[in-house]
């Protein structure tokens, strides 16, 4: 059995900061040809993203896939909703943590895992501002460490 490939496509850096991850899923994602071959090339984006479980079902809203150039009338709208497929079972351990006060869904990669493109969203929830300025002083205190570390190893 050959290990998988993953490619990065895109990064949600700004859901690590705004949130907690509590879990995380593998999704995949319902997509047009064009879509693909637009993913493939790294035309995507994550940023204002998010996701809702509507009727039993999970779709993506604002992600941002660039039409493809050689696509003509075959493209779709770039913002468009978009499936997620998840097992039932996965969905509907989801909407039970949903339905807690405090959580939500947000997308935090797209990427390439052989041939198929997919999503890994995290049950998040959100951070007060105290607990940002924590997580910026434990970034600061590391970097302060390492530079430490280097001057001495320096001399």
């Amino acid at each position: 059995m050959s290990k998988e490939t993953i490619k990065l496509i895109a990064n949600n850096k700004k859901a690590y900061h705004d949130y907690f991850i509590d879990e995380t899923y593998e999704a995949g994602i319902s997509l047009a040809g064009t879509e693909v071959k637009s993913v493939r090339m790294g035309k995507c984006s994550i940023k204002e993203a998010f996701i809702r479980v509507d009727q039993g079902e999970v779709f993506i809203y604002g992600m941002h896939i660039n039409p493809y150039e050689k696509g003509n009338i075959f493209n779709k709208d770039p913002l468009r909703v978009r499936k997620l497929l998840l097992h039932k079972y996965e969905i509907n351990k989801i909407n039970g943590k949903i339905a807690q006060k405090g959580y939500t869904m947000v997308p935090l990669k797209v990427y390439l895992k052989g041939s198929l493109v997919k999503v890994e969203i995290g049950l998040a929830r959100g951070k007060k501002l105290y607990d940002k300025r924590q997580d910026i002083a434990k970034k600061d205190q590391r970097r302060e460490a390492e530079k430490e570390f280097k001057v001495k190893n320096l001399y």
